[in-house]
């Protein structure tokens, strides 16, 4: 294999010669000996990022030109290069050169691994677009022309809010996807006469609709929650260097480098007014976080309300779709596989979300080092609620299937049918009632036929879905 030799203060290597990574990204691979693939989400943003300084860069040299201030002896990048540099980053942004990312995601040095293989990457593309070799640094350097007027610790930041707002506004729109499947069973079974159930035991009348309105309730607090989070991210320290300072970056960049990010993006991102707070306190990730905790929460609860209501215990008057064989060895079996991913994947946000929120606490003074896993973790958790959202709208709510009749009948077979008879007969002769259900397994008609305590025409009237269902009772109708 042919190699090159590449140098930094630390000693040299051999690199492969028509690799695009460099001895920055060897020394990281080499370093941190973990397998976990970086996010190419946060890899595409870092190509975003590099693409608004470099055409922050360039419209800063054409405004020195203007002012007659521009000399190449002062060190500016020629414009064939500055241009080069942003259509290479303009292809990082598209996902090109991804296999040349050789560091892992979990690593130690605050991302600065991150930005010198994304340098390395840009820098030797740049090379080869120019007509040169990899590793010529003589002509494009990583870190003198790919990282001009940047830091890890503004480049990466800001490129973790750029993936997370794009991730969390397909998140968003998905959640909304899964609120609507759920309205949708809402409104088809607003009827559908249920037992409701506390502390699993059975305990009053319900339906089907009121059950799947709490979920659609829930559901449309994670949208609006998550649609605020967006506040949150927006707020960027792109141009404030090493810890917010913006030491030995010009006034100019630092002023005009978020305008390039915006246009660029698409979205509404500002530079902080605290550039050192941006840069030291990642409380704003944990805020966001704790948001998708609470959507992984409610979508844990209704899966596994489904799960339960769906299997062979509860009586199977909901059925959820079949998706794939259950058993190695039990023939027929079919397990709820989709309630038990979402499941599975809700416990994974909670475990981030501790991470998240003990990384975010160690951070030491100016900057806080963990800020690579702290990203991972928030990027994983939105992908993993994203793959939740398009199971359960796909693949679990838009298949659910409601025997309504059969769920009704196991209602009036049920002893806390009775609780509707309160205010007509009180407590004492409705657990009469209940009683006489139970000992003898017979429904609440014949129950009554038995004890005669209410008129037969009365109870028929009162346990219709109309009556059942509605918000409390008026004292005109006990008199009556």
């Amino acid at each position: 294999m042919t190699t090159r030799t590449e140098t930094d203060y630390l000693g040299s290597l051999q690199i492969p010669a028509d690799a695009l990574y460099g001895i920055h990204s060897v020394r990281a691979k080499d370093n941190f000996p973990d397998t976990t693939q970086f996010h190419v989400e946060w890899y595409q943003a870092m190509g975003l990022v590099k693409q608004a300084c470099y055409l922050t860069y360039a419209e800063m040299v054409k405004a020195l030109q203007e002012e007659n201030l521009y000399h190449y002896s002062k060190g500016f990048i020629p414009p064939n290069v500055v241009n080069a540099l942003i259509a290479v980053a303009g292809e990082v942004h598209e996902g090109k050169y991804f296999d040349s990312f050789i560091v892992p995601a979990i690593q130690g040095g605050a991302g600065t691994s991150i930005n010198m293989n994304v340098n390395e990457i840009i820098a030797n593309a740049t090379l080869i677009r120019l007509g040169h070799n990899p590793g010529n640094y003589t002509v494009i350097d990583p870190i003198e022309q790919a990282n001009v007027y940047q830091s890890t610790n503004d480049t990466v930041p800001t490129a973790l809010r750029v993936a997370v707002v794009r991730l969390l506004t397909l998140l968003e729109e998905l959640i909304n996807n899964t609120r609507q499947a759920v309205e949708t069973i809402e409104k088809s079974h607003r009827n559908s006469l249920r037992i409701g159930y506390t502390q699993l035991q059975a305990a009053v009348p319900s339906s089907y609709g009121q059950l799947f309105s709490t979920y659609s309730e829930a559901l449309s607090r994670d949208w609006w929650r998550v649609s605020k989070c967006f506040e949150r991210i927006k707020v960027v320290n792109l141009g404030g260097g090493a810890i917010g300072t913006a030491v030995g970056t010009p006034r100019f960049f630092v002023m005009e480098v978020v305008k390039h990010l915006q246009q660029l993006t698409g979205f509404p991102f500002t530079r902080s007014e605290n550039l050192n707070d941006a840069t030291a306190n990642l409380d704003s990730f944990v805020e966001v976080h704790a948001i998708l905790k609470a959507h992984a929460v409610n979508i844990e609860k209704m899966a596994s309300d489904i799960r339960l209501l769906a299997s062979d215990i509860a009586g199977n008057a909901i059925s959820i779709p079949k998706r794939q064989v259950g058993s190695s060895i039990m023939p027929g079996k079919v397990n709820p596989v989709i309630p038990e991913f979402v499941v599975s994947i809700a416990h994974r946000v909670y475990t981030n979300d501790m991470l998240i929120s003990n990384l975010a606490g160690q951070g030491a003074l100016d900057l806080n080092a963990y800020l690579p896993t702290i990203g991972h973790a928030m990027i994983d958790s939105i992908k993993l609620l994203i793959a939740a959202n398009q199971a359960l709208a796909s693949h679990l709510l838009n298949g659910i299937e409601i025997d309504s009749e059969k769920s009704a009948q196991l209602l009036m077979f049920n002893p806390s049918i009775t609780t509707a008879l309160l205010p007509i007969i009180g407590f004492n002769r409705a657990a009469m009632l209940a009683q006489e259900m139970r000992l003898k397994k017979i429904d609440i008609f014949s129950a009554n036929q038995n004890l005669k305590l209410i008129p037969e025409e009365k109870l028929v009237e009162l346990v219709k879905p109309n009556n059942l269902l509605k918000l409390g009772f008026s004292f005109r109708e006990v008199i009556d």
